[in-house]
């Protein structure tokens, strides 16, 4: 990437955005909105590897393919932009500074929401794009069963609600074998709806201290991180 303020980077192939945007003029106006000119750091719900979006379920699929932090660092006047999983950002965050801080072993952070996010970490290190929210549940991406959005869909009270995070878990737990649980996204704010429901898993499961700002906060220390 440029310098903050120096000439996008050369690219004989440029990326091309999305069809309508796809959201980059959104980023460029909340930068220019605050005056900014230092690294930014923008989270993705998908894989992200070197800066290119692999995958895009929720979201349009012509970000498939697309080198979104050259895209987005040419569209912010060549500012160095660092693309990363948005549940790996929150899941940076609050192993920093929230409920994951200073524990050992496997913590599985997962963010329930329009999908379910996660992030994986082995004695505090990140493996990144574990893409936890598409393992198969009751033959069905599990985020169509057991995200916040599903919950809202199906009109499911918390029980029944809490019941399907409950299979989710007990699902990830035998494949995974996680010391500790981190419950983020919005729904984080009310732990004490759903969390009390869940029977059967043996990890320790607690809310996002950082709830749904984890992912900014993530974003902002990768962006910090990139530019060392």
């Amino acid at each position: 990437m440029g310098a903050p303020g120096g000439p996008p980077p050369k690219n004989d192939n440029p990326p091309r955005p999305p069809p309508g945007g796809g959201g980059a003029g959104g980023l460029v106006e909340v930068v220019r909105t605050f005056g900014w000119d230092g690294p930014v750091g923008v989270t993705f719900p998908g894989v992200v590897t070197g800066g290119v979006t692999r995958t895009a379920a929720n979201m349009d699929a012509s970000w498939i393919g697309v080198d979104s932090a050259t895209l987005l660092s040419r569209e912010l006047g060549g500012l160095p932009v660092t693309v990363l999983n948005d549940a790996d950002a929150a899941g940076i965050a609050e192993m920093t500074y929230g409920a994951g801080r200073g524990r050992a072993g496997t913590v599985l952070l997962l963010t329930l929401g329009t999908g379910i996010g996660s992030a994986l970490f082995t004695d505090g290190r990140l493996v990144p794009n574990s893409e936890l929210g598409h393992l198969e549940l009751k033959g069905h991406d599990a985020e169509t069963r057991a995200s916040v959005k599903a919950k809202e869909d199906h009109e499911l009270t918390w029980e029944r609600w809490a019941h399907r995070v409950q299979r989710y878990l007990q699902h990830v737990e035998m494949l995974f074998s996680p010391d500790l649980f981190i419950i983020g996204g919005g729904v984080s704010r009310k732990p004490e709806k759903f969390l009390p429901l869940i029977e059967g898993v043996r990890a320790e499961i607690v809310p996002a201290k950082l709830q749904n700002n984890a992912g900014i906060v993530g974003a902002a220390m990768a962006a910090k991180a990139a530019k060392k």
